[in-house]
């Protein structure tokens, strides 16, 4: 499986290209759009998300609602393109009424700077027209469409907040929830998408405190699957190692800076003895482990364990209070410009976390089994679990 979207923040639509999706995977389009609103919301977002409507066309590779096998094409229109045609017009040439809104003065935390001296681009909006989190758009629809095809085959995945700001929910709480559909219903309730209903109301208050001051912030997310086999993934090759993919794919977000796996960082100052997790036999259920520190792999592959990932996002570099920032024509310094910004965007990118998890956890199903069509596929993996049970 492979995809790739196109298309810029301000222009007429955006569009992914899904290809290798098996035959007759049943799509619902009401699931893309959900997950699609589920991107817009969350306390302290911008005045953006009140403008675009996110509902998705799917245009090809779909049949009475059941995938053909062949690419799947789905577009997203922008409703703001009314306001930009002319700006960003593709058949149009570039004329003074057209190139009213050039951006010269890069954003210091942006693409900005680097994406004009490496493209040789003279207006910074070619840049940041691209490199905009709007893209991000696609990718939850991609990603719905790999959730419901990990869900045909019991797989489970899920993101939510575990950090926003200085504010940290209590993990302890995660042992609460007897499974993801526990936690996916107060994580879905919570303006933060997180599953403290105490921390809630603090991180709420930080919000709000730097969106008066003019100032972002940043957080942690997590996202936890579950239902996956043993064996995804390969240790025989570095770039075959599963959670490697994953590391890449979730760091691909714009504005992540860094992933942790299971008890992540934390390992660091625990003796192995405490970080390992220790293998246990039962004829049927067949190899089995107690704990998670290692989130899921081992030797590059899954375990059996639920895969727990952690992610960290810097806060939103465009601030109501520009950096300094130095003119590309004139280098003369000036403040950087503002375009329409959240103060966080924390809860929605959790949502493309998971996103991309799932989509990653997809190709490794599908590299591994008969990718043709679904129930040859869902034959071969049932095969293939009662093969490790017997092990």
């Amino acid at each position: 499986m492979e995809y790739v979207t196109a298309g810029e923040s301000h222009g007429p639509m955006l569009t992914a290209v899904i290809s290798g999706m098996p035959a007759n995977l049943k799509l619902d389009i009401d699931q893309i759009n959900q997950d699609m609103l589920r991107r817009k919301q969350g306390y302290g977002r911008g005045a953006r998300q009140k403008i675009e409507t996110d509902q998705v066309e799917i245009t090809a590779g779909v049949r009475h609602q059941l995938t053909l096998g062949s690419p799947i094409t789905i577009q997203l229109p922008n409703k703001d393109y009314a306001h930009w045609q002319g700006i960003m017009s593709p058949t149009e040439a570039a004329t003074a009424a057209n190139s009213v809104r050039q951006v010269t003065k890069p954003r210091p935390g942006h693409a900005d700077l680097v994406g004009g001296m490496k493209y040789q681009h003279q207006d910074l909006r070619n840049v940041l027209e691209r490199s905009s989190a709007r893209e991000t758009a696609m990718r939850v629809a991609v990603g719905s469409v790999a959730k419901q095809f990990l869900k045909e085959l019991g797989i489970d995945v899920l993101g939510f907040v575990k950090q926003l700001g200085p504010i940290a929910a209590d993990t302890n709480k995660l042992n609460d929830f007897e499974d993801l559909a526990a936690l996916r219903a107060v994580t879905e309730k919570s303006e933060v998408r997180t599953f403290d209903l105490a921390a809630e109301t603090q991180i709420k208050t930080a919000i709000d405190a730097a969106k008066k001051a003019g100032d972002t912030l940043g957080g942690i997310v997590e996202v936890i699957a579950t239902g996956l086999p043993a064996g995804l993934g390969s240790y025989v090759s570095a770039d075959r190692k599963l959670d490697g993919r994953l590391a890449q794919a979730i760091v691909a977000i714009n504005a992540f800076k860094g992933v942790a796996f299971g008890d992540g960082f934390e390992l660091a100052a625990h003796p192995g003895s405490e970080d390992m997790d220790e293998i246990f036999y039962d004829k049927n259920k067949g190899f089995y482990r107690q704990t998670d520190h290692l989130g899921g792999f081992e030797g590059g592959m899954t375990n059996g364990q639920p895969v727990v990932i952690s992610a960290v996002m810097k806060p939103i570099p465009t601030l109501y209070k520009p950096l300094q920032s130095v003119d590309i024509h004139s280098k003369a310094p000036y403040k950087a410009n503002v375009e329409r910004s959240d103060t966080t965007a924390v809860p929605a990118a959790a949502v493309v976390a998971e996103a991309m998890v799932a989509i990653t956890l997809a190709q490794a199903v599908l590299e591994t089994f008969d990718a043709s069509a679904m129930g040859r596929l869902k034959t071969q993996l049932a095969d293939y679990r009662d093969e490790l049970k017997h092990y």
